[in-house]
């Protein structure tokens, strides 16, 4: 085969690169595991993609952190990553901090970005108004930090639920301005929305999404509750007056439970209407119960494991430090040369 036979079958061959992110705040919901985490493992094993997993530490810095209990948040996150089914063989697991571009990369992204964009951000306004007393400038130029994490690795694909879409559009607008200025750097990032994504709301207010922030209990099952709390808190779920498991307007408890049932055992809706036909809210909310303890239970006991080896979650982050950092000085190279600045001496 001839040198250009060659560059066309390496090209057929290069896959897109999918990015994703999470953040070491608490423990992950089942929320974020169905709607997100789950499908980032079927990304992963399409074979589809070069996927990377980052834990996004440096964005948790915006928030005030006692820093033994920001470490241990950060290496359950990677934990979770594993325990989730992110596998360091197939895809590149790292921590944002440990690949130093990201700060650098964010940095001159700063300097591209524009003061009305930053000030229009959705997460800037809900998070100045719940830590009134720490509006500071990294809650506002974290946009730039993460096109940064996006563009650095010339991302084609970020998969993320409806909610994040303005967080990609930020990214491919500092990216088609500065591709403006210099010609051809990043590649632009799509949002990659999947249709199948649950959308879990809460097991006390349903008609609220699931969020790992809420300060009761009862209303969130997270990756790390054991079979008898899950069960507990289904039976305490917030159903109406009724006794039908049915889908209908104004039953947003059993509708979101219904939904539940559905994304754990990949029914559909009326496959579990049938199945629960003549049943009441009370059986039906045992059987919630089971099923999602036994999809939680070996997540939690694999997240438990890798939490008691933290040789090994550091191995794993170091390994994913050393593939992606070299993977973004690629950009940077490129980055430095447009702007004027002067390459760093190798050696």
């Amino acid at each position: 085969m001839n040198s250009t036979a060659l560059a066309e079958e390496a090209k057929k061959e290069k896959k897109k690169i999918s990015l994703s992110f999470i953040q070491p705040s608490g423990n992950i919901t089942l929320g974020n595991y169905l709607g997100a985490l789950s499908n980032w493992v079927k990304i992963q094993d399409s074979g589809e993609f070069d996927c990377l997993y980052a834990v996004a530490d440096l964005h948790a810095l915006t928030v005030r952190h006692d820093p033994s209990e920001l470490r241990k948040l950060i290496y359950q996150a990677l934990a979770t990553l594993l325990g989730c089914g992110i596998d360091p063989e197939k895809s590149i697991v790292f921590l944002q901090s440990h690949v130093h571009q990201h700060a650098e990369l964010g940095w001159i992204l700063d300097c591209y970005t524009m003061f009305g964009e930053l000030s229009r951000m959705t997460q800037f306004k809900d998070k100045s108004a719940k830590y009134a007393d720490n509006i500071n400038a990294g809650l506002f130029t974290y946009p730039s930090l993460m096109a940064a994490d996006i563009l650095l690795y010339q991302t084609d694909v970020v998969p993320v639920g409806q909610d994040q879409k303005q967080h990609i559009e930020i990214a491919r607008d500092i990216a088609t301005r500065f591709n403006g200025l210099y010609g051809n750097t990043f590649k632009i990032p799509e949002p990659y929305i999947t249709k199948s994504s649950a959308k879990i709301a809460s097991l006390v207010d349903p008609t609220k999404k699931m969020s790992k922030s809420d300060t009761n209990a009862n209303a969130i099952i997270t990756v790390l509750d054991t079979d008898d709390q899950i069960i507990k808190k289904f039976k305490r779920a917030v159903t109406d007056s009724g006794s039908e498991v049915k889908m209908g307007e104004g039953k947003d408890g059993i509708n979101n439970l219904i939904g539940i049932y559905s994304a754990v055992t990949d029914m559909t809706t009326e496959e579990v209407e049938r199945q629960f036909e003549g049943k009441g809210y009370g059986d039906f909310k045992l059987a919630c119960g089971e099923v999602v303890a036994d999809r939680i239970r070996p997540i939690r006991e694999r997240i438990l494991d890798y939490m008691n080896n933290k040789d090994y979650l550091e191995r794993v982050a170091q390994r994913g430090a050393e593939q992606a950092s070299r993977l973004a000085q690629r950009t940077m190279d490129k980055v430095f040369k447009k702007v004027g600045l002067v390459a760093k001496p190798r050696g």
